[in-house]
């Protein structure tokens, strides 16, 4: 007797591999040879492991306190975490026979939207290349960086290709306790140049090598990209040196307002600034980064989408238009579905966590949302919390990375399409 075949759509396929690779994780961080200074729990290790599959960066125990067998393994889940484990295993078929298989391929082409089925090879190549290019040339700066900071040239080696993966894939993972704080502007510009390339997206960055300097030409998708990315980075650096009245250096309010939307890398102590700063970073950490990035958040296509409809809505538009073009609406209300999601979990995460009488809320709101954004910023709450607050940050994490749509279409066997149309309704 035949056994019946398991079938499986691509947002189930993209779970597993996630869950997998978050498990297979805390594994090789409890073997033998992976040491810590004051030793890994199985559920420190299954936070550190989500941590940095999810590209997240917010850690119970210290990186540095790892010796080195337990770096490497951090680096292998920031990366496999941040290209995406199906993106690996497709990648690597097509090194190894040269061509990908109509199925991985057509998970690819199902899971991002923005291409066909006949781009996905191309785009995988891209993918690998853009990646392990831009973190070269990133390690390489940050060697002489850390190399004027003071380390030997082998430190400063190490140091630059560990914070070269860690800034491109917005994981936001440091060797030092004090993270960035006092380091100089070569490695705070080097690393803020690697979140911004690594948040916009994959797609982005192979539009803007194919049209070289011909913004006209570019994709009404890459212009809100880059537009809404500017803005922000604008916005929240002004929105801090405002705020914080010259107590921040422009460098400094430039840096946390890169790293806030997904990195989570910090070059001062957070637990100094104003709560309107504190506010700021809460909005960037909420948006995040850009589809088809490493980063998190509801994505700055969804940010501009919804900021776009507000204001047609004011002005008593029944369209909405930006760069003269139409917007859908199948994309409003995914970008208004998108936003709720992330809301609802959001608040149930928070309250999960404030049963912990111990946490403040502001801290707690600020750890939820930085899970919730794949950041990894703290008030410095990660390592006090309890065996519950853990693993609701370990859920906020992974949902926050693979996404709540993803979730629910995970679910999802069959698209039911609705055969009957019914009339509309007006509502006051």
């Amino acid at each position: 007797m035949k056994r019946p075949k398991i079938h499986i759509n691509p947002w189930q396929y993209l779970l597993f591999s996630f869950i997998f690779l978050i498990f297979l994780g805390t594994v090789l961080l409890e073997v033998p040879w992976v040491k810590h200074q004051n030793g890994l729990s199985w559920i420190d290790a299954l936070f550190t492991s989500t941590s940095a599959v999810c590209v997240t960066g917010l850690t119970t125990v210290s990186t540095s306190g790892f010796n080195i067998f337990g770096q490497i393994v951090l680096l292998f889940l920031m990366q496999a975490g941040a290209i995406g484990i199906m993106t690996i295993t497709s990648s690597f078929l097509l090194i190894l026979r040269g061509n990908v298989g109509l199925k991985h391929r057509l998970f690819f082409s199902q899971l991002q939207e923005n291409f066909d089925l006949s781009d996905a090879r191309i785009i995988l190549q891209n993918i690998l290349r853009i990646t392990f290019i831009t973190e070269l040339v990133g390690a390489i700066l940050l060697t002489i960086g850390f190399w004027w900071q003071g380390f030997s040239f082998g430190q400063s080696v190490y140091h630059g290709i560990f914070h070269s993966i860690s800034a491109f894939c917005n994981a936001g993972f440091s060797e030092f306790d004090t993270s960035l704080i006092g380091m100089n502007f070569l490695i705070k510009y080097t690393i803020s140049l690697l979140i911004i390339i690594g948040g916009i997206g994959y797609f982005v960055i192979i539009e803007f090598l194919q049209n070289k300097t011909h913004y006209k030409n570019f994709s009404l998708h890459t212009k809100i990209v880059i537009y809404s990315t500017l803005l922000l980075i604008f916005t929240g650096t002004i929105g801090i040196m405002i705020f914080e009245r010259g107590k921040v250096s422009f460098t400094d309010s430039f840096f946390q307002s890169v790293t806030a939307r997904t990195a989570g890398f910090n070059s001062i102590d957070l637990n100094v600034l104003h709560l309107s700063s504190i506010f700021v970073l809460i909005i960037l950490m909420f948006i995040g980064a850009s589809p088809g990035s490493t980063g998190g958040g509801i994505k700055t296509t969804n940010f501009f989408v919804i900021a776009s409809s507000i204001l047609s809505v004011l002005k008593g538009k029944t369209e909405v238009v930006v760069f003269k073009r139409t917007i859908s609406e199948r994309y409003i209300l995914k970008a208004f579905a998108t936003a709720i999601i992330y809301f609802v979990i959001l608040s149930i995460g928070i309250i999960l966590l404030l049963q912990d009488k111990n946490l403040q809320f502001e801290p707690a709101l600020f750890e939820s949302v930085s899970a919730m954004g794949t950041v990894g910023l703290s008030l410095g709450i990660t390592p006090l919390l309890t065996t519950s607050g853990k693993l609701v940050i370990i859920a906020l994490m992974f949902i926050g990375r693979v996404g709540p749509s993803s979730l629910a279409m995970a679910t999802l066997l069959n698209k039911k399409t609705i055969k009957i149309k019914y009339p509309e309704g007006t509502i006051y």
